[in-house]
């Protein structure tokens, strides 16, 4: 019974990973403000399962909030799709721990409701986490692009248009350019734009780099010299952050020596001392 309850299990979490990465893949630039036409999601039969998520977002006010990580996550789930993934997950939890405990208790029912609510969050934040620490890895380059183009003789707009032409269509700074070259399309002012986007990504790197776009358009200042300033910076802070990384690495290595291979040893060294200790082998030699 508990080999078939496993099997279940894992079929279950291979069909809601294989719906998720479906409903998630974005071709090209995709910006969430197109009107692109997306094709149908592979967890709308939750809607008819669970109907009332809509009431309940709206109700508690979630709607807007899960909406904003799902753009910053990059993901084509809408927050009723996401919501209906929670509620799954705590149904499916629900179900299953006491068919495989074989006994029903309150706290065990608690424990299964609040990781099957906490695991989509978990992957969402590890999403979002992933993508910001993508834009940063790429922003120096994308900045750099950016320079070139303007140093051509290029304007702002345009070198963002030839950016997202000739760039690579998996960076996600130039996904986020894009959105932002959308915006300016539809009348919304340059600047509101570029501000719309640092407050979207919440990323420290980017936000210094909106900041100077916006200072410079103010001021009157060359964008080109901005652009290197912003290119040597970022760079210098990837640097910093890859040494700031080396620097915790002993610290975390200490946690396995200690707890994993020390223990081994001791046991691989010591045993048969203790062995022949306990048998009295030790003492016939004296």
């Amino acid at each position: 019974m508990l080999f078939l309850i496993f099997i279940f299990l894992a079929l279950a979490t291979v069909l809601i990973v294989m719906g998720i990465r479906n409903t998630s893949q974005v071709t090209g630039a995709r910006t969430p403000a197109a009107p692109v036409k997306v094709r149908a999601s592979n967890f709308n039969f939750l809607s008819a399962v669970f109907p009332f998520t809509s009431i309940i977002l709206e109700k508690l006010n979630l709607e807007l909030k899960i909406k904003h990580r799902l753009a910053n996550a990059h993901s084509r789930l809408t927050p009723q799709q996401f919501f209906n993934l929670k509620l799954l997950f705590m149904v499916a939890l629900v179900i299953l721990t006491p068919i495989a405990l074989g006994k029903i208790e309150p706290v065990e029912l608690v424990i299964a409701l609040a990781v099957g609510y906490i695991l989509p969050e978990i992957w969402l934040n590890s999403r979002i986490a992933k993508r910001k620490y993508a834009i940063v890895r790429v922003l120096p380059e994308t900045i750099d692009l950016l320079s070139l183009c303007v140093d051509a003789g290029l304007d702002f707009v345009a070198s963002i248009e030839w950016v997202i032409k000739k760039g690579i269509s998996t960076n996600p700074m130039i996904e986020e350019l894009a959105f932002v070259l959308e915006e300016i399309q539809w009348g919304k002012p340059r600047t509101q734009a570029l501000k719309d986007m640092a407050k979207r990504l919440n990323i420290p790197e980017v936000n210094s780099f909106i900041q100077t776009l916006v200072q410079a358009e103010r001021m009157g200042t060359p964008v080109a010299e901005a652009f290197g300033v912003l290119s040597e910076d970022a760079r210098t802070q990837r640097f910093n952050r890859g040494e700031r990384y080396a620097m915790k690495a002993p610290i975390k290595i200490l946690i396995p020596l200690i707890f994993c291979i020390l223990p081994v040893i001791g046991i691989i060294i010591g045993g048969p001392i203790f062995l022949q200790f306990t048998q009295g082998k030790m003492l016939q030699g004296f």
